[in-house]
């Protein structure tokens, strides 16, 4: 009867510390995750806003992957009102960072733009590129 209660005790003790542990190794991840993971954590339960929040800081940073994610999102009106100019703007500066998927898409995105609209696109990439995105409301 000493020795089941004693066995019992021990179970309780592993089972204890594994959830320790296991907690530990969670709360571990979850420091590891930085705003990308949480960005893309917004974006694929369709929590559009904060999403586009966290991407935009990154892209004006110059992260290439999230400038991409950003022109998409501008692109399909994820979070924003749809605009093809706003994805112009995003896309050409991932794909000048040599973002295949982003080059891919701005040729999409061009293809549907009017000469004007291009014309207007550039002129509003250059001038965002220009100002190290401090002066650019995209």
């Amino acid at each position: 009867m000493v020795a089941a209660a004693r066995g019992k005790g021990m179970k309780r003790q592993i089972l204890t510390g594994g959830l320790v542990l296991a907690a530990q190794i969670w709360t571990a991840v979850a420091v590891l995750a930085g705003p990308w993971e949480d960005g893309m954590a917004a974006y694929n339960r369709g929590d559009y806003v904060p999403a586009i929040t966290v991407f935009r800081e990154m892209a004006k940073q110059g992260n290439a992957e999230a400038q991409a994610v950003l022109g998409t999102m501008y692109r399909r009106g994820q979070g924003v009102r749809r605009s093809s100019l706003r994805a112009f703007v995003w896309l050409s500066r991932a794909a000048s960072h040599g973002n295949l998927r982003a080059k891919a898409e701005l040729h999409e995105v061009s293809q549907a733009m009017t000469g004007e609209e291009l014309a207007k696109a550039k002129e509003i990439a250059e001038a965002c590129e220009a100002s190290n995105y401090r002066t650019c409301e995209y």
